[in-house]
């Protein structure tokens, strides 16, 4: 029984200095930790408790669900497939590392590298998501295509690097703008009919960036408990509604690729 008995918590003025990013969330701070003793504090309550499951949870029913709501047999290209998998998978399982371990005992340095490693995994669904939506809009035009991917992997190593080097969640969220706006470019041409894809995804592409920008902005203007500090150290606060909101926005991803695929595989290319 001692497992789930957990520690004394600690309120914002005793916690660790690395961990004080919200002056809103005033108490349910765990001591600096050894690695046991983070695993322990998935069993009893504190203020990351719901930062954990709240991404724990959708990862292990996207790992094991996704694969088999995919359509497999209908994506001519198979990396369609791997990469939308990954891309789903990438933000929930570093996060739950960062949230789990983030009160070690190896301090600010360990923090530092499970948020990059957080950061790393938002980039790499804005990344990773974003190449087969590229691939079939620009079905028709393989040269286009080419450069298109190309340059939006490079502006998501921009990207990366802006995110693991931004010292405030404004600066992070900013990072991922031109990733935003490149995706917006290929919206526009599925608007505009010069893209390709299915016209029942667009609204869902367009949900899925919405979502992730207002969960972005939540968390950085710290809402609700801006109005109310200590009100919602453990539940309701800014970053379990952000991760609620990523994971409507991946779902929204998934649901768009998914009528991409059911469209890709009755259209032919002009002149094929």
């Amino acid at each position: 029984m001692d497992y789930f008995t957990g520690p004394k918590l600690l309120d914002f003025k005793n916690s660790p200095p690395h961990l004080q990013f919200n002056k809103y969330v005033l108490t349910g701070y765990r001591p600096i930790s050894t690695y046991r003793d983070c695993l322990r504090s998935l069993f009893y309550l504190h203020n990351e408790f719901g930062n954990i499951y709240t991404h724990g949870i959708p990862f292990i029913c996207f790992l094991l669900l996704l694969p088999l709501s995919f359509p497999w047999a209908e994506a001519d290209e198979w990396w369609i497939g791997v990469v939308h998998y990954l891309a789903c998978l990438s933000p929930t399982v570093f996060s739950v590392f960062y949230h789990l371990f983030m009160n070690h005992e190896g301090g600010a340095p360990i923090y530092d590298t499970l948020l990059c490693l957080d950061m790393f995994g938002v980039c790499l669904v804005n990344t990773l998501g974003a190449l087969p939506v590229i691939h079939i809009t620009l079905l028709c035009y393989p040269s286009s295509r080419c450069v298109a991917m190309l340059a939006y992997l490079l502006l998501s190593g921009y990207g990366v690097h802006c995110a693991v080097t931004a010292q405030s969640n404004m600066h992070r969220l900013q990072s991922f703008a031109w990733q935003g706006m490149f995706r917006c470019i290929l919206f526009m041409l599925r608007l505009t009919g010069a893209g390709r894809g299915s016209p029942a995804s667009l609204h869902l592409y367009l949900t899925m960036d919405t979502l992730a920008l207002l969960g972005g902005l939540v968390n950085v203007f710290h809402l609700p408990e801006r109005f109310s500090p200590g009100r919602f150290d453990y539940w309701f606060n800014s970053h379990q509604i952000m991760h609620i909101m990523v994971i409507l926005s991946i779902m929204y991803l998934h649901w768009g690729m998914l009528e991409d695929l059911k469209w890709l595989k009755g259209y032919p290319c002009p002149g094929e």
